[in-house]
């Protein structure tokens, strides 16, 4: 008989009439699960549970979950399914693959991982551990009342810190530091915001993440996990998805290699682009996820500063917002909100946004356009700067608490954008100044300033974070609907929140201070309160007073301290203050 045209040069065998290539003698092998090996058989409520697979597959990019797709399905206690994403990690040869979660429920779980490629499904035996108490709070999520933020185990989370970028570009490089940690958390800083160097490089290929840049973020959040410091988590810097907008540091896209299949006008829009973003996703939240120190997904930052907004239009940068929160809110196991950002101008107001994110944030930079002084020499009748600064921080978070139900923050401001440089005490002013009228007007964290550096620190990272950090820490603001006060001072500025006969507050005069002043807080039922005074640039209350409301009024007016046996006693420019039904 004739035989057929062979195919690919490959030898034919012939049994009787059939005639067969060799590659066809060989079937089909599906994947198979050869290992698990776990990091504990008992783990603590919110702790990393890891597991180390190894596996046989057909695959040749392991980053890739349409070539290989490792799952492992967990069952909790409560019968409850919770699908984690497997992640490529060649940490060892006999463990190539990775999986990582915490629990949240205490007792016995059970797990089986399942690994598909393009011939076939391998599954695993089931394995087990004990989910143990601990002493962690859990995962951060927006509370019930939509105005502030929460743990798993229903604890208020408010976010006390700051910008610490890492910079990691080579081994051991990075900028962020045990020690700067340490010292963060010393002062009382509760999170950094930061954005780390892209996964995807030049060097390791578009959908393909370099793993170096990988272990690094391993490590940091691993120490963000040790001194329970919380992690926002900027995914896009504005400078690594544009080309030329702001031009210098602020435009690297011609490093970036989604170049290869977008150009930074169509980044948004780019449906290519688009499925290499999915698998990126997917990786981070596979390999992070499952760290109880991830609070936020940052998703941009700076949109306004790329062409995909400038060039693409809004409207296309706007669907990619909404497509990125949607993908975080649907995949992120744990729930964790998402924001971004314009930048810090007065006209940067981005209501669309604020409406698309589940954080609505606000930038503010007040030296690009906000309203401030712009005498370089103060006479009697000019508006004070640190006033100016304070009010404008009012203002804007009044805006964002008023149009958008949803909590509020300033996502970015400070650095050298401001009417004082960075040492003067102006600009430790200004800074103290931002934290409590930020948390009077109802952010839900304090000012996300830029950032961690020696340029800053001794203005920023002071004892003026941990005395504020004392103040709202035994404050529940998970289980109380708070709504901004009434209040008012004739000769000072003061804002307030009230959740029903709870109410904490701020007076402030920078041109004298605040002794001898009178605020008066209305609509209060009547009777008999405890207030008590806060110096905050001392972080010490003062004694408690009785304070009767009468009329649905309450009067106090603040003391005047005077120098004692030589010694300074002085009330200073602001007090913050807490009242309570005695």
């Amino acid at each position: 008989m004739t035989k057929p045209e062979r195919i690919n040069n490959m030898p034919w065998v012939c049994v009787g009439v059939m005639c067969l290539t060799m590659v066809t003698l060989a079937a089909a092998k599906p994947p198979s699960i050869l290992s698990v090996q776990s990091n504990s058989r008992q783990i603590g409520l919110y702790e990393k549970f890891e597991l180390r697979i190894d596996l046989e597959a057909a695959y040749t990019n392991p980053f890739d979950p349409e070539e290989i797709d490792l799952t492992v399905e967990f069952t909790a206690p409560s019968g409850k399914k919770w699908n984690i994403w497997g992640f490529y990690n060649p940490s060892a040869w006999t463990s190539l693959w990775m999986a990582r979660f915490s629990p949240t429920e205490k007792g016995a779980w059970r797990y089986v991982v399942t690994v598909t490629d393009s011939e076939g499904t391998g599954q695993s035996r089931a394995g087990t551990f004990t989910a143990a108490d601990s002493s962690h709070h859990g995962f951060v999520k927006i509370a019930s009342n939509q105005r502030y933020l929460r743990h798993d185990d229903g604890a208020s989370f408010y976010g006390v810190g700051l910008w610490y970028n890492d910079s990691y570009e080579s081994f051991n490089e990075g900028r962020i530091t045990e020690d700067g940690l340490d010292n963060l958390r010393k002062r009382g800083a509760n999170f950094i915001s930061f954005f780390p160097t892209p996964l995807e490089t030049m060097g390791s290929g578009l959908g393909r993440y370099d793993q170096n840049r990988c272990g690094r973020m391993d490590q940091l959040f691993e120490w963000c996990e040790q001194r329970d410091i919380y992690i926002s988590w900027n995914i896009w810097f504005h400078s690594y998805i544009s080309m030329a907008v702001w031009g210098g540091g602020n435009a690297r896209y011609r490093n970036n290699p989604y170049k290869l299949v977008s150009s930074a006008t169509d980044f948004f829009g780019n449906e290519e682009a688009w499925e290499y973003q999915e698998k990126l996703y997917r990786y981070m939240i596979a390999r992070w996820g499952y760290s109880r120190a991830l609070f936020l997904w940052f998703v941009v930052d700076e949109i306004n500063g790329t062409e995909g907004w400038t060039k693409g239009g809004p409207a296309v940068a706007e669907q990619w917002s909404a497509r990125m929160d949607g993908y975080f809110n649907e995949h992120d196991p744990y729930g964790r909100p998402t924001t971004g950002t314009q930048s810090g101008g007065i006209g940067q107001w981005w209501p669309e946004g604020y409406k698309i994110f589940d954080i609505a944030a606000r930038e503010i930079y007040e030296a690009q356009g906000h309203p401030m002084p712009k005498s370089g020499k103060l006479g009697p009748d000019d508006e004070n700067p640190i006033q100016s600064s304070y009010r404008n921080y009012a203002t804007q978070i009044q805006n964002l608490w008023n149009g958008f139900d949803k909590p509020a923050i300033i996502g970015e401001c400070g650095w050298d954008h401001t009417y004082y440089e960075p040492g003067m005490p102006g600009y430790l002013a200004m800074y103290h100044n931002a934290l409590w009228v930020s948390l009077t007007n109802g952010a839900c964290a304090t000012p996300f300033w830029w950032a961690y550096s020696d340029w800053i620190n001794d203005s920023v990272v002071t004892n003026q974070m941990l005395y504020f950090s004392q103040f709202v820490s035994k404050i529940d603001f998970v289980n109380q609907d708070f709504e901004p006060a009434d209040v008012t001072a004739p000769n000072c500025d003061a804002w307030a929140m009230r959740a029903d006969k709870f109410v904490i507050g701020w007076v402030v005069n920078p041109r004298t201070s605040v002794a001898n002043e009178s605020f008066t807080i209305s609509g209060l039922p009547d009777g008999e309160y405890e207030l008590r005074l806060y110096r905050t640039w001392r972080g010490r209350y003062m004694d408690p007073q009785t304070v009767k409301c009468s009329d649905g009024e309450l009067t106090y007016t603040i003391p005047e301290l005077k120098t004692t046996g030589g010694h300074a006693l002085h009330i200073g420019n602001d007090v913050a203050f807490k009242v309570v039904p005695r």
